[in-house]
């Protein structure tokens, strides 16, 4: 190991950089397929208690042990899984493949129809709940909670009746979880959002008190407090060139109008008919290299470089250029102007709702009846798959294939096969809903009609990296006075310190001494390479496979050693735990209209995902992926569509 590793901290033992997680995925699970992968990570952790996914630090998400299966199938064609096994007996009323968020709240629906109904969710992963992922650190004698995916209810008072309806049955009360949040924790703290150039890129490691961005990136979410540097200031001081900071000056605080007239209907429609890139330099004169440098990874969750994303969006986000149009910037079209809108998050994320809909599926799982109780309540995991139970969730189980006992029309049951460990087994049911992947769903099911499989086939996932790194303490942010940064250049785009929000019996760390959570994203893609959106996530997915937890760990100790230094931060010294969520198709984007054909009715045929959930025969299709937009009430809306539409 070389020093300079060693004065990271990489020689720390906070993590699990033995042999399953330091080889890599791949080769890991190699030779630990399945139920024993999840044995051999419980020795690893040594603790002796029952197995608790949550708890496990490391590589999570995409985990070793739960995608081979998958893409032997899909890359490499495989059909053969060998002799196939039929270990339950009977069959079951519902099949659910896919225990996300949309897995769960289809056997939710379908129970709700069915009181008696025997239900079986099938998922690749060791843990429920898909991207609504829980993590979980122990630093000093106390449990830290944190999202290691899909994290907050966005607007929730606009909900459908459907989801709403849900959370009723659930008890989840969005308003009591909005008051939980204490919205003024960083301006308290005075906490400003700020930016940081990493030293590799722009040859220095310098953070900056200050929002690039209108509003800060998270649009109301995070109220930071206001920068005590001036724009002038702020420019002044950041690591680029003469020439770049002019640039700068004129793109933040232009405010003459730069579009001439055209022929499009509105400014708006024009500007969602060209790209970020295509603004700043046809529109702006945007020519200084630093400038795209600095802005080229921002548009992040269209995770693609900003000459694919409509400069419409990324005004969305908050880069800026906006005053530069007739639209109206902070306050008006796109934001809220300073004011204070419920940011509704659970300690976990949304993993508190996998965990409610779980714990309503199957009661003896975990005591208590409401879901403040239910986030800190005890997980048992060995409860999930119980023989008699009537509701039952089994893990590490990839389905490889989907198929009608006979013709889709007059068939009466569907036989679904799964690969657990090394063995292939076979349940049947009156009826399966197809709620992972959309776009695996052709290699499941090869019986749907082509031109379904054709639409399945186009819809592309982006692939994310969520890491989460317990720190001994956040002095060194409250030194900085920064909460969250944007860091143009360095390996995660975005990092914050974790919301602030009490619920449940879970205290947020108050006071600047107490252990924190860090939360840092990385979009990966392939900027400026002639690529389409969906050929950029595709690279990029092959990026984070060929990329060790070692690497990952390296890039996020850097990262925090530049941007937090100024504060005292040490790496080796601060970092107590480290737990990286790799999502390889984590988010489904809507219509890009640089790419794609936009229709009026949002529900037109034409469009792949609409005639890709069709159903057919005893199965039917959810997934948020089946409603294009990557938020917790779609895949709610799309489970209660799958359900209706089953005979």
């Amino acid at each position: 190991m070389t020093s300079a590793d060693r004065n990271l901290g990489m020689d720390r033992a906070i993590s699990r950089r033995d042999l399953l997680l330091g080889m890599g995925a791949t080769a890991a699970s190699a030779f630990v397929p399945g139920r024993a992968f999840a044995d051999e990570m419980q020795k690893l952790e040594g603790s002796g208690r029952p197995y608790y996914p949550p708890a496990l630090t490391g590589m999570r998400g995409s985990h070793a042990g739960s995608f081979e299966v998958a893409h032997q199938l899909a890359r490499e064609g495989r059909r053969d899984w060998g002799s196939v096994r039929e270990p339950d007996a009977g069959r079951y009323d519902l099949v659910v493949v896919g225990g996300g968020v949309s897995g769960l709240s289809a056997a939710f629906f379908y129970r709700q129809a069915h009181p008696d109904a025997r239900i079986l969710i099938l998922d690749n992963h060791d843990d429920f709940g898909g991207h609504a992922k829980r993590n979980e650190f122990q630093v000093a004698g106390r449990t830290l909670i944190t999202h290691g995916g899909s994290e907050l209810l966005e607007g929730p008072d606009v909900y459908s009746d459907i989801a709403k309806r849900l959370f009723h049955d659930l008890g989840i009360e969005p308003q009591r979880l909005g008051e939980a949040y204490d919205f003024d924790f960083y301006q308290r703290n005075d906490l400003t959002a700020g930016l940081y150039f990493d030293r590799e890129t722009f040859g220095v490691d310098r953070t900056l008190a200050y929002p690039l961005v209108n509003g800060w990136h998270y649009q109301g979410w995070i109220s930071v407090a206001e920068s005590k540097l001036s724009l002038d200031e702020a420019v002044r001081q950041m690591p680029i060139s003469d020439a770049a900071k002019r640039e700068m000056m004129r793109l933040i605080s232009t405010r003459e109008n730069a579009i001439p007239d055209h022929s499009y209907p509105t400014d708006a429609a024009y500007l969602n008919s060209i790209s970020y890139r295509e603004f700043l330099k046809r529109h702006l004169k945007i020519e200084e290299p630093e400038i795209y440098t600095i802005l080229e990874n921002l548009t992040t969750d269209w995770c693609v470089g900003i000459e694919a994303v409509p400069a419409i969006e990324a005004f969305y986000w908050g880069l800026p250029g906006v005053n530069a149009t007739p639209l109206e910037g902070p306050g008006g079209w796109f934001g809220s102007g300073g004011e204070k809108t419920p940011t509704y998050h659970f300690p976990d994320g949304n993993a508190s709702v996998a965990r409610m809909l779980v714990r309503s599926l199957i009661p003896d799982v975990a005591p208590g009846s409401t879901i403040a109780e239910v986030v800190l309540a005890p997980f048992d995991y060995g409860k999930l798959d119980l023989a008699d139970s009537k509701v039952r969730v089994r893990r590490q189980s990839t389905v490889v294939h989907v198929e009608h006992d006979g013709s889709p029309k007059s068939a009466g049951r569907v036989g679904i096969t799964y690969v657990h460990g090394a063995q292939a087994n076979r349940v049947w049911a009156r009826h399966c809903i197809l709620a992972c992947y959309n776009q695996i769903i052709p290699q499941l099911c090869p019986e749907l009609p082509e031109t379904q499989q054709q639409a399945l086939r186009t819809m592309v996932k982006s692939p994310i990296l969520y890491s989460n790194v317990a720190l001994r303490n956040w002095q060194p942010w409250k030194k900085l006075g920064v909460g969250a940064l944007l860091n143009p250049g360095s390996y995660c785009a975005m990092s914050h310190l974790d919301y602030p929000v009490d619920f449940g019996g879970y205290r947020y760390p108050r006071d600047p001494d107490e252990p924190a959570v860090v939360h840092m994203v990385r979009f990966p893609h392939r900027s400026n390479a002639g690529l389409t959106p969906s050929e950029q996530k595709r690279a990029a997915r092959h990026e984070l496979f060929a990329t060790s937890f070692e690497t990952i760990e390296r890039n996020l100790r850097r990262q925090l050693a530049g941007s937090l230094s100024a504060g005292g931060f040490d790496p080796a010294r601060d970092i107590e735990g480290i737990t990286v969520n790799r999502w390889a198709h984590a988010y489904i984007n809507r219509a890009n209209p640089l790419y794609d054909e936009i229709y009026e009715d949002d529900e037109d045929e034409r469009y792949p995902f609409i005639r890709g959930r069709k159903p057919f025969g005893r199965v039917a299709i959810a997934n948020s992926d089946a409603g294009s937009m990557s938020l917790l009430n779609v895949a709610i809306d799309q489970a209660h569509r799958a359900v209706s539409e089953l005979a």
